[in-house]
């Protein structure tokens, strides 16, 4: 309305006024400070009304001078307000404050009990549970351990000769450069402490890695961080001296992450300290870029004879690859390379889209790659149907925290879990979401050296230590009732999900099984997409047969 313009003005116009008035008491009463403040105050707001007239950047300041900067300091702790005082305890965002707190209990040792029932409403679609048993177990211990490495594989394909017991829950990749110092020490101290593996993400091992000397997975992603020539392509003689490090147990090559697969990385110059560039291997203060595909193999059949040869420079270590699952017939082409070649990973980790500690683009954040449920099964499916399932263990990754996740994903067929953003926590992460911007306000995610003294390591390394342990041994209790004597042995015959407000089904009957050995004869009668995708599959090439691609598409 007409009659209202003027009020738009009228913030301004009051500090016009108070500018007057302060001028004309600073004239009658010059030796009385509160006027000679008065008057700064308002010929700063003054000054700032007049630049926001004049400024041509943001029309809410042109039309409401002095008081449209409230939108913009509301607006930047809106986060903060929303987080501490709207959002209810189990609206995920992405985790809710429920799991936040849980993780902070386990981490500081303290009582994670929850008196007076669940909170969560159990009539909900979707809501889950693992059947119990009238005869549970008594198990001695929470130390529950996987094996990695296929000790038995024919000579050609380099087989391991160092297989590693791994924990059934690990620190998932998160590189130093992306995490501090400070948080990469407490990571590996508290790994330390419990045993479990602390993967280095694709930003190599760094001093901070080796100092408390907790067990490695060394990631290595297109880049060939810690393992490259200058140009950028991979060198076998530094990966020797990396890979065969004590420290290291397994090499774990990374074709995509979930938070931006099918995305490659550009580490800006300025961001690439001394310290970075001895971990990297590459030149201090000149842009460290990963690329989007790797360069060390074209095809599946070169990425299989490239796991060998990793294989046998490492010593015979176990080496796997992380991926999330993207087109289908890329994944049926690898599996094809190792039925041809006879060459197998000792392990996959499945990496679910749901997954990411770092900055993404919004659009790869939210629609490119596939969840974890249906990349583990897609995975755990297909090495079923081609009976090499008992020859390579599957990790995977992807809002993991409690364990009933670590429960569900075994149950799905994972051999282990990895948690980032629940370690994260465990170390203090308030879900602050300011990775990216150098500004971390816990220490975790920052190069800044005064903000990351924030990170006591000794005591960050003791609640890594206590999230872990807490979390098994709640993991303990959950198969000691299901009546199990292994998280292993945690199937989808347990999980129960309701699917609507007055039917339940068994997760097994929800979800789709391959026989063994089904993939290796006629597959009319399979999912469809085992029907159209894996006949379109080669193993010389990532790129479907294009006439079957058009046959299925139809």
């Amino acid at each position: 309305m007409p009659s209202l313009f003027p009020m738009r003005y009228s913030s301004f116009a009051l500090c016009l006024a108070g500018l007057a008035a302060s001028a004309v008491a600073v004239v009658l009463l010059p030796m009385a400070w509160p006027a000679w403040l008065a008057l700064l105050v308002f010929a700063g707001l003054s000054g700032t009304g007049v630049h926001d007239l004049r400024q041509t950047r943001h029309a809410i300041l042109r039309n409401y001078p002095v008081i449209g900067h409230m939108r913009f300091l509301l607006e930047f702790i809106r986060p903060e307000i929303r987080q501490y005082f709207i959002e209810s305890d189990a609206e995920a965002a992405p985790f809710s404050r429920a799991q936040r707190s849980l993780v902070y209990q386990r981490a500081k040792g303290d009582p994670d009990n929850r008196p007076f029932g669940t909170h969560l409403d159990v009539s909900l679609l979707g809501y889950e549970w693992i059947n119990h048993s009238m005869q549970p177990t008594r198990l001695a211990g929470h130390d529950f351990r996987v094996d990695i490495g296929d000790t038995g594989a024919p000579a050609h394909t380099h087989p391991c000769t160092q297989p590693y017991s791994a924990s059934v829950f690990n620190i998932s990749a998160m590189s130093f450069g992306a995490l501090s110092a400070n948080a990469i020490q407490a990571l590996n101290r508290g790994a330390k402490l419990g045993s479990f593996a602390h993967d280095t993400g694709e930003g190599s091992i760094s001093q901070y890695h080796r100092q408390h000397g907790g067990d490695l997975i060394w990631e290595i992603g297109s880049g060939y961080f810690g393992c490259r020539n200058d140009d950028g392509s991979f060198s076998p003689e530094r990966f020797v001296v990396n890979a065969t490090d004590p420290q290291v147990k397994m090499v774990e090559i990374k074709i995509s992450q979930g938070a931006k697969p099918g995305h490659g990385g550009v580490l800006p110059g300025p961001k690439v300290t001394t310290e970075i560039a001895a971990a990297r291997g590459v030149p201090v203060g000149i842009d460290c870029i990963s690329p989007s595909s790797h360069s060390a193999f074209g095809t599946p059949l070169q990425m299989m004879h490239f796991i060998a040869e990793l294989r046998r420079l490492s010593g015979g270590k176990p080496v796997g690859f992380k991926f999330c699952l993207g087109h289908p017939w890329e994944w049926f082409a690898i599996v094809k390379a190792m039925l041809q070649t006879g060459i197998t990973p000792d392990f996959i980790v499945v990496d679910g889209a749901e997954g990411g500690t770092g900055a993404a683009p919004v659009e790869f954040s939210d629609h490119v790659g596939a969840p974890l449920q249906e990349g583990l099964l897609m995975v755990h499916n297909t090495l079923v149907g081609v009976n090499l399932r008992q020859r390579i263990k599957i990790g995977c990754a992807g809002k993991v925290i409690t364990a009933f996740d670590v429960a569900r994903m075994m149950a799905l067929g994972a051999d282990w879990c990895n948690s980032a953003r629940g370690f994260m926590m465990a170390l203090g992460c308030i879900q602050a979401q300011a990775c990216h911007t150098g500004h971390c306000p816990t220490g975790v995610t920052t190069q800044d050296p005064v903000r990351q003294q924030a990170l006591v390591v000794p005591a960050k390394a003791e609640r890594v230590h206590n999230f872990h342990r807490s979390t098994l041994h709640a993991l303990q209790e959950l198969v000691q009732a299901a009546g199990l004597e292994h998280p292993q042995q945690i199937t989808a015959h347990h999980i129960v999900r309701r699917i609507s407000d007055t039917e339940v089904r068994l997760l097994s009957n929800l979800i789709t099984r391959v026989a063994p050995g089904a993939l290796l004869g006629p597959v009319d009668a399979l999912h469809n997409v085992f029907r159209y995708y894996w006949p379109i599959a080669t193993a010389d090439s990532f790129q479907p047969l294009k006439e079957g691609l058009h046959a299925g598409a139809e």
